[in-house]
């Protein structure tokens, strides 16, 4: 057979068993290393959300987009004019056109420039918002607060660290400070918790706004009338959220696209009615004379022109539902030219008629089709306001995945969104925050001063994050980026600016709002970090596991035993606490994991890295389940099975590497695993190229007695060089008989209940923080087996103090 080898120079593989899938992997390393360092993994070949979509899909992506992504600036013409000349009056004729010039640029270079065409662009696998723009950093550069990373997780399909070829020094250099400053880290994270808080605060003005100005359409019935019209639907709009919207993409966009064709068909007749001289504006000289013209007044009046791109953030956080292109497509050929047509027709009857700038929107629309517009933008504003509360509820799902929020209920209301969620806390606060900020403001104007704040702080903080992404990540030119950062974050400094002059009147609300958010994110995510630390420092070592192995007095039950715990270095130090208490083991022990990845999404045949715990015979194991920020945890049943497929995989997989490496083959010139001279593949070389070229050998039937592989392997011409791998795989059928037999006895959660305290020595403020506020935040949200929806039934629970 030697000889036959050589001269054929064939490979031959024979698998005995039932079909397997097909699908490929690739392994890392095919070695065995020690349980308690290092993780195993492998790569799967789904394809990522940076797929090529065809443009059939593209177009109705796009035209989907409308309904979730532009109901916010969609409905900004209903006040934008109002709430910039918020005296009631218009001082000298010109500046109607310096306002609509204004209002043209604005939209031109914030919405269209910038996010369209660039911000875009930083999506991570497809999904867009600032935890995403973090999550990119966080895998470029180690500034993640928690010290998990794991160099298995870069294997991951939607991890796609593709750097350009010419890297720069800069890069580096900015990397190497951002990953040995905790200053710098810490002020990212603040940063991100910051912009994030402020979306949130929108889920509360976007739908007071959008309704207030909507219902504005029956001023004449009195302020009262229109104010408690606007409360009824904002109750029964938060009513509704527990049934979620499941077609909320083709249910929505025909009514926006209705909207657009009447905002902008009511500007085009105003405009071709009254003036059509009002598209000078196009001659960005008149913004300058408005300026001048105004001085301090016309300073004050951009708070009220920046409210007409509120909603562009939507563009780039939504964008997980769609594509870059089909959002591209939307806002150039619809959004776009039907809110230009809008704001210069409004701008056209303005000239004709200066004293109907209080309600322009509704004085402009020509009366045949006065009631049918207010319909429409009735449920325009329910659209847009609907949008931002599914985008609170989608971040705080995203903020308590990454270790960033107190645990909420997570409702997923569709089996075809996988982003639509429902949160009863969150939903019943936004419906009492907004009830309060209607009534207590009652005009667009004032809400409008707030409003204006939290979408101008987010706007510069995509832009900050997205200046360092093209310095550390795309590597970008220093001029492209400095042209950037000035460009953008001097035309956004200088709207902030306008908008905080109003601070006492209404402006102070989304920092009061972004204030309470960070702090309780701020709080939990500290405690978090110190919590694993602790864990770390403290984990079981491998002399505390081979004594247990011995000890007579340990009992072994049947079933399968889920230890949770957030460590993924080793294992916790809560284990020998649960021992010290019931002193009995599962026969079938594994150590889970929950780990959240800085990915939006986690391929399930990538979920889940085994180790095995030494010694062997004990059966245990260690499995950390990694999860992205957008992902689904799924109920215990699914969950279970998943586990214990993955689980018996891994078994195979075990003994057919402890076969190759336990001495059953044979080698003339070379130890196993060692390179030759002559470059020729070694003996592990082969069989994970092997490996490689065969389907999922994780999906291998083990329904015979054996599983054989023999590898016939010429070297070279020279029969001294031959390799022969004759490799049975003995005794794994038993051991995932083993773990099926345990499994059929049942599973057991088990879950360290640990009540965290500052030590003696820490400050007088790390107690407060800790003992006080971490714990008061504990005890009032929900528990650990209300949010993995754990049956009461099969849990255990042990209590442990860690002192941080």
């Amino acid at each position: 057979m030697a000889e036959e080898a050589v001269e054929t120079r064939e490979t031959e593989i024979t698998v005995e068993g039932k079909n397997m899938q097909e699908r490929k992997i690739s392994w890392p390393k095919l070695r065995r290393v020690d349980s308690l360092n290092l993780e195993a993994g492998r790569v799967s070949t789904l394809q990522t959300h940076a797929s090529k979509v065809s443009w059939k899909r593209t177009l109705s992506l796009a035209f989907q987009s409308l309904g979730v992504i532009y109901g916010d600036i969609g409905t900004s013409p209903l006040y934008v004019f109002s709430s910039t000349f918020t005296n009631g009056s218009i001082e000298h004729q010109d500046d109607t056109i310096g306002v609509l010039s204004l209002i043209i640029y604005t939209i031109a270079l914030l919405p269209m420039l910038k996010y369209i065409f660039i911000v875009l662009r930083a999506n991570d696998n497809g999904d867009g918002g600032t935890f995403a723009l973090y999550s990119l950093i966080c895998r470029y550069a180690k500034v993640s607060l928690i010290p998990n990373q794991q160099p298995e997780d870069r294997g991951l399909s939607n991890y796609r660290l593709e750097t350009p070829s010419n890297q720069l020094r800069r890069a580096s250099k900015i990397k190497e400070k951002l990953e040995n400053t905790k200053t710098a880290q810490v002020l990212l994270f603040l940063v991100t918790i910051m912009g994030t808080s402020m979306v949130i605060g929108d889920g509360v003005l976007t739908p007071s706004i959008s309704v207030l100005s909507a219902v504005g359409g029956i001023n004449s019935l009195g302020k009262n009338a229109v104010v408690g019209v606007s409360v009824a639907i904002l109750i029964v709009l938060f009513s509704v959220q527990r049934f979620g919207t499941d077609k909320v993409g083709f249910s929505f966009a025909p009514i926006i696209f209705v909207w657009f064709l009447f905002i902008g068909g009511i500007g085009l007749y105003n405009l071709f009615k009254y003036d059509l001289g009002v598209l000078r504006a196009f001659n960005p000289a008149y913004i300058i004379t408005y300026l001048k013209r105004n001085r301090k007044q016309g300073w004050i009046s951009l708070g009220g022109v920046f409210l007409c791109i509120t909603g562009t953030e939507a563009m780039f956080a939504d964008l997980g539902h769609f594509n870059v292109r089909a959002v591209q497509i939307s806002f150039s050929s619809i959004t776009f030219p039907a809110l230009i047509a809008a704001y210069s027709g409004q701008a056209a009857y303005l000239r004709k008629f200066p004293g109907s700038v209080s309600n322009t929107f509704y004085d402009s629309i020509p009366d045949p089709i006065y009631w049918p517009t207010f319909v429409v933008a009735v449920a325009a504003a329910i659209i847009a306001s609907q949008a931002m509360i599914s985008g609170a509820f989608a971040i705080l799902s995203q903020s308590q995945s990454l270790g960033c929020f107190p645990r909420l209920k997570i409702v997923h209301t569709s089996a075809k969104y996988e982003g639509q969620v429902y949160i009863p806390e969150a939903n019943y606060t936004l419906m009492i925050a907004c009830v309060i900020v209607t009534l207590a403001f009652k005009t667009t104007d004032k809400i409008g001063n707030a409003y204006g704040i939290a979408v101008v702080s987010v706007m510069l903080i995509t832009t900050s994050m997205l200046t360092l992404i093209m310095l550390v990540i795309w590597k970008t030119s220093i001029w492209w980026i400095a042209l950037f950062f000035v460009v953008f974050g001097s035309i956004e400094g200088v709207y902030l600016s306008a908008v905080l002059y109003k601070f006492t009147q209404g402006g102070f609300l989304p920092l009061v709002f972004a204030f309470v958010l960070m702090t309780i994110m701020a709080i939990w995510h500290y405690v978090h970090v110190e919590r694993y630390t602790f864990e770390l420092r403290n984990k079981v070592s491998r002399d505390f596991i081979e004594k247990l192995a011995t000890n007579p007095d340990i009992n072994r039950v049947p079933g399968i035993g889920l230890l949770y715990s957030e460590l993924v270095q080793g294992i916790p130090p809560i284990f020998p606490h649960f021992i010290s208490n019931i002193p009995s083991i599962h026969s079938v022990l594994v150590f889970v994991s929950i780990k959240p990845i800085p990915i939006s999404k986690v391929a399930l045949e990538e979920r889940f890295l085994f180790r095995q715990v030494e010694p062997r015979d004990y059966h245990m194991f260690r499995c950390v389940v990694r999860y992205g920020y957008n992902d689904v945890v799924e109920e215990p049943k699914e969950f279970e099975r998943q586990l214990v497929e993955e689980l018996k995989q891994f078994v195979h997989h075990q003994h057919f590497m402890l076969e190759v490496e336990g001495g059953t083959t044979t080698t003339t010139d070379h130890q196993m695993g060692e390179p030759q001279k002559d470059g020729k593949p070694t003996t592990l070389h082969v069989v994970e190229e092997l490996l490689q070229q065969q389907p999922n050998p994780s999906r291998i039937s083990t329904g015979s007695n054996s599983i054989v592989r023999s590898v016939n392997v010429a070297k070279s011409t020279n029969s001294s060089n031959t390799v022969n791998i004759s490799v049975p795989i003995q005794g794994v059928e038993e051991e995932i008989k083993f773990v099926q037999k345990a499994m059929e006895s049942g599973v057991v959660y088990l879950l360290g209940e640990a009540e965290v305290v500052a030590e003696q020595k820490s400050s007088l403020f790390k107690k407060i923080v800790v003992n006080y506020a971490y714990n008061f935040l504990r005890k009032n949200f929900r528990q650990g087996e209300k949010v993995l929806s754990i049956p009461h039934t099969r849990l255990l629970r042990v209590g442990m103090t860690y002192e941080i």
